[in-house]
C-alpha cells in the first residue's frame, strides 16, 4: 500500500475501531449471565457482530429506533450465545442487551487511535469517521472516546442520520463526493469483513482491515485490502 498524501482522506469505523468492544459485551454477560473467567468472550462476541451485521441485513439495513431495532438486539444475543451453551429467553436477551448498552458508553480508544489521528491531520490529510448505528447512540461513543474533539461533526457519517447503512457502497461514493475527493484518494478503516472492506473496497476505496483479532474474511476474499493488527502496523502501512 502507497503511503497516505495530504490529498488523500482516512476515514475510521468506531465499533471494534477506535475502542475495544469486547469490553462491554464480557462485562454484560458477566453481570447478568454469572459467566465465569473460563467463557470463551471472543468467540461469541464474534458471533454476535456476526449476528448483528447478519440480522442488519435481513432488516434492509442498521435499524435506528422501534420494535425492529429492540428485536434484532436481543436476537442476536439469542442466536450468538446459543452457539455456546447458553439458552437464553427473550427476556434474559433482553437483560444481557441493556447492560450491553449501559456499558457501552465507559470506553477507552486504543493505544494509539488518538494519536494516529492527530498525526494524520499535522500532515493535513482529512480525518473522519463512518459508522452504522442511531445517530444519538454512535454521537454518545464518540464523544466518550474524545474522538468528537478531534474530527469535526461534518466528518462524522453515521448511518442512521444519512440514511445509507455499511456495506452499501453508495455511502462511501456520497463521502467522497462531499469532499471532492476520487475513491482511489479514499481510505477507509475498520474490523468488519463484511461492512468496512466490501462495502468501502466495492466502492474503489483503499481499504485497510483491522483484523486485530486475527478472523478470517466472511465472503469475497479476493478484495483489495491491505491488513493491520494494531495501530503501530497502521501507523506503518498509512505513513510508509
Amino acid at each position: 500500500m502507497k503511503p497516505i498524501t495530504p490529498n488523500h482522506a482516512v476515514f475510521f469505523d468506531v465499533d471494534d475501531t477506535l475502542y475495544d468492544h469486547l469490553q462491554p459485551f464480557r462485562a454484560a454477560l458477566e453481570e447478568t449471565l454469572g459467566t465465569g473467567p473460563d467463557f470463551p468472550y471472543e468467540p461469541a462476541y464474534h458471533r454476535m457482530r456476526y449476528y448483528s451485521d447478519f440480522l442488519s441485513a435481513e432488516a434492509g439495513g442498521t435499524p435506528t429506533h422501534g420494535q425492529v431495532l429492540d428485536t434484532m438486539r436481543t436476537e442476536r444475543f439469542v442466536r450468538s450465545l446459543a452457539e455456546f451453551g447458553l439458552t437464553l429467553t427473550t427476556g434474559q436477551a433482553a437483560a444481557v442487551q441493556a447492560a450491553y448498552l449501559n456499558r457501552q458508553f465507559d470506553i477507552k480508544p486504543f493505544p494509539g487511535a488518538l494519536e494516529l489521528i492527530g498525526e494524520l491531520q499535522a500532515q493535513r490529510i482529512v480525518v473522519g469517521v463512518i459508522t452504522n448505528g442511531p445517530p444519538d447512540h454512535q454521537w454518545r461513543k464518540i464523544q466518550a472516546l474524545g474522538v468528537d474533539r478531534l474530527i469535526p461533526a461534518e466528518l462524522v457519517f453515521i448511518s442512521g442520520a444519512v440514511g445509507l447503512t455499511k456495506p452499501d457502497a453508495r455511502l462511501f461514493e456520497l463521502i467522497a463526493g462531499k469532499l471532492g475527493k476520487s475513491p482511489e484518494q479514499c481510505c477507509y478503516i475498520g474490523d468488519s469483513w463484511r461492512n468496512d472492506v466490501v462495502g468501502a473496497a466495492r466502492a474503489g476505496w483503499r481499504v485497510i482491515w483491522f483484523n486485530h483479532r486475527g478472523v478470517r474474511p466472511e465472503s469475497e476474499p479476493h478484495l483489495l485490502h491491505a491488513p493491520a493488527a494494531s495501530y503501530d502496523e497502521l501507523a506503518r502501512l498509512l505513513f510508509g
